[in-house]
């Protein structure tokens, strides 16, 4: 195994030390894959200076991608090593949602505390996974408490969104504020959100990141797109790139509930400053993201699902929840960042 680069060495450290919190108790798996070796890499050498118990496995070694399901080799190394610590380290290719969803599921039989790094690259290494995830922390629980109880929001920025997201309290928020240290913990890594699954919504929203393979394919967009909501449902893709427009809209309305709205969340790391064009961390800057596709229903308690889930992100968001103002120009009001700061 080659070793570590030296520039990713201090955002591993967060992620093993801070974030996950390994004991030498613990067996830390890592799935990585080539595009992502040497963040993979990486990882595994600080997660092997707090406990002898690492194992990293790289998707191509047992299945062709895209894939679908779990292969029964993998499945069987990661039975046989029983982790109680798991990081998926490695790009997002279409139509890998379910098989993501198994290795979650099959972690979840060992109620492990697990790092989910979907498209993790070396930038996101050195900015989003070097941030204060104790600061983070304690705004995203101030956050979701504000918003459990909260009934509609409206979201307008300055490339022309302009969306009402209606809230029901039967969904659950998840509260992601990165430190993962009970068994059974989750999220992603960086990280930085709060979600649930909206009840409806009404408006356009004017992206300019996108979520799944698009991130990676696409990046910061050069020209946005405009998603068109109407009773929680895409209707209509629209933009510059047509071909892109008619590819996003191809890939959500040929699945199952892939236009229907999924995801209403709220991002909390406020270390983070501009895109990069990688949905991991935009995701996470201070602003709005829905996704189209999977409410996540383990986790939000929804009662349907889909096999697709693809995040779009407007950025320089004003946020109103009810009738309280809680950002401005991608901006947390004040109070919300009282005796954190």
């Amino acid at each position: 195994m080659p070793d570590p680069l030296p520039h990713l060495l201090p955002g591993a450290r967060t992620a093993i030390h801070t974030c996950m919190a390994v004991t030498p108790q613990d067996r830390v798996l890592i799935i990585g894959d080539r595009h992502t070796a040497s963040v993979d890499i990486a990882l595994e050498s600080v997660a092997r200076e707090a406990t002898a118990s690492t194992l990293l496995l790289f998707i191509e070694d047992y299945v062709t991608r895209p894939a679908t399901a779990v292969p029964e080799a993998m499945r069987a190394a990661i039975e046989d090593f029983r982790p109680t610590v798991s990081l998926f380290a490695a790009s997002a290719q279409p139509g890998e949602l379910p098989f993501r969803t198994a290795l979650t599921m099959l972690g979840r039989q060992f109620n492990v505390r697990h790092g989910h790094m979907v498209g993790i690259d070396e930038q996101v290494m050195q900015q989003g996974m070097t941030a204060d995830y104790r600061l983070i922390a304690a705004l995203t629980h101030r956050l979701t408490g504000l918003l459990r109880n909260a009934r509609r929001v409206h979201i307008t920025n300055p490339k022309g969104t302009d969306l009402w997201v209606y809230l029901d309290n039967r969904y659950s928020w998840r509260a992601c504020h990165g430190l993962y240290h009970h068994p059974g913990d989750w999220g992603n890594l960086p990280e930085g959100e709060t979600f649930t699954c909206p009840a409806s919504a009404e408006g356009v929203v004017v992206a300019e990141v996108l979520g799944d393979y698009f991130s990676e394919k696409y990046g910061l967009l050069p020209a946005p797109l405009s998603f068109t909501i109407a009773d929680g449902r895409l209707h209509e893709v629209t933009g510059e790139n047509r071909a892109l427009a008619e590819e996003v809209w191809s890939y959500l309305s040929l699945a199952d509930n892939g236009v229907r709205l999924g995801e209403f969340a709220i991002g909390t790391n406020i270390a983070l400053e501009a895109p990069v064009g990688n949905l991991l961390q935009d995701e996470k800057l201070p602003g709005i993201h829905i996704a189209f596709g999977s409410p996540l229903p383990h986790l939000t308690g929804a009662d349907w699902s889909s096999p697709v889930h693809v995040d779009v992100i407007p950025l320089q968001c004003t946020i109103t929840v009810d009738d309280r103002s809680i950002m401005r120009d991608g901006v947390f009001a004040a109070e919300l960042l009282q005796d954190l700061l």
